[in-house]
């Protein structure tokens, strides 16, 4: 569902109409541009799920339509550089993969083009994305899924898995709002009601993750709560540490 909703959103944004034989009888090929904070090998599969969905829609890559990807390698200061870049290439519509920073930047560097948001959990409105979801005006457009609630019902299943579950390290990436949001207000409430105590760590880059594996291990909390963002798709070296150290773990992607 959440591949055809971006794809209806692509295609009724590209200047020509979704026909191949609309499209081969206009002048101008229309250009996509995409922007990751993850890796080339990360998104290799969603990405190629839009193409082969255009294919069927008769816009062929090379033939009657072309892309650029960018990719931010999970540093969130490319953001403007690779906005940028697309924007001096005039594509003609943006599609960004990633949370509420990197949409800004886009938003920033891209005043008229469309751009198209992948629901990585932040509220469009409160990250001042659109004015409504109504109304959203602007060049915004596209996706999110809110977390809010889901957060706190989360944290109450790891609860009834883990009787005995009594403090929880929560792992999130500060550069995405939604998950921000979730540590800030939403958590906490629900560890209140389920007697939990939290414990936040900041994950800012990879290397960080040794840091705090080190650091958990003197504090030994009783289960690991993962939220979902950039940083947190690599879920390898967490979930082995979770396996190593016996924790009780939960993954929000």
């Amino acid at each position: 569902m959440t591949k055809k909703i971006i794809l209806l959103a692509v295609c009724s944004l590209l200047l020509a109409p979704c026909s191949a034989v609309a499209a081969q009888q206009s002048k101008k090929i229309p250009r996509i541009g995409y922007i990751s904070a993850n890796d080339p090998a990360t998104e290799s599969t969603f990405f190629e799920a839009i193409r082969l969905a255009l294919r069927e829609r008769g816009y062929i890559e090379g033939q009657n339509i072309a892309s650029e990807y960018r990719y931010g390698e999970r540093k969130v200061d490319r953001a403007p550089e690779l906005a940028a870049e697309l924007v001096r290439l005039k594509v003609d519509i943006i599609v960004v993969t990633a949370g509420g920073s990197w949409i800004r930047a886009v938003k920033n560097a891209a005043k008229t083009i469309p751009i198209v948001m992948v629901g990585r959990g932040i509220d469009p409105v409160e990250g001042g994305l659109v004015k409504s979801l109504a109304s959203p005006g602007g060049n915004v457009t596209g996706i999110t899924n809110l977390s809010g609630e889901p957060g706190g019902k989360r944290l109450e299943l790891l609860k009834e898995a883990v009787p005995k579950l009594a403090r929880v390290a929560v792992f999130f990436d500060p550069a995405n709002l939604a998950s921000v949001g979730d540590v800030r207000e939403v958590l906490p409430v629900a560890a209140r009601a389920l007697r939990l105590t939290l414990q936040a760590w900041e994950i800012r880059a990879a290397d960080d993750f040794e840091k705090v594996f080190a650091a958990l291990n003197k504090q030994r909390p009783d289960g690991l709560y993962m939220l979902g963002g950039g940083l947190m798709s690599v879920q390898k070296q967490i979930v082995g540490f979770a396996l190593k150290s016996r924790l009780a773990s939960l993954y929000s992607i």
